[in-house]
C-alpha cells in the first residue's frame, strides 16, 4: 500500500469533520427519472436551500433509474426520497417535500411548535 492511499481516507474523514464544524448540510435526493413528482420535489428542495442554506449545502440528485446500486445501497423503496447525511442525525424524507415547514423542522432549520 502507498502512502497516498493510507492518507486519502484520512482527507475525507477530515473534510467531513470541517463540513460538520461549518455546518454543511449534505443531501442527495432520489428521484425516478424526470417525472412530474420528481420534478417537484427538486424544485421543492432546490427552494429550501437557496431560502435557509445559502452557501452551505451540497446537494446531489440521483436518479436511481440510471444508478440503481446507489438506491439499492440506501436502501431507497421508495422516490423522491431526500436523505440528509449530514450534520448528524441522518434524516429522510419520503415525497415531494411540497411542506415546507415539515422539512424546516426535520432538517433543524426551524423551531418545532410546541403543543397547546
Amino acid at each position: 500500500m502507498d502512502d497516498a492511499t493510507i492518507k486519502e481516507p484520512t482527507v475525507e474523514l477530515e473534510q467531513i469533520v470541517e463540513d460538520i464544524k461549518q455546518g454543511t448540510y449534505l443531501l442527495r435526493l432520489y428521484v425516478t427519472g424526470m417525472t412530474p413528482r420528481s420534478l417537484r420535489a427538486i424544485e421543492n428542495i432546490k427552494i429550501i436551500c437557496q431560502e435557509h442554506l445559502e452557501g452551505r449545502y451540497e446537494l446531489e440528485i440521483i436518479d436511481i433509474y440510471q444508478q440503481p446500486e446507489l438506491a439499492k445501497d440506501r436502501q431507497i423503496i421508495a422516490a423522491p426520497t431526500l436523505i440528509k447525511e449530514l450534520p448528524p442525525p441522518l434524516r429522510r424524507f419520503i415525497g415531494d417535500l411540497s411542506d415546507k415547514e415539515k422539512i424546516l423542522i426535520r432538517l433543524d432549520l426551524a423551531p418545532q411548535k410546541e403543543n397547546g
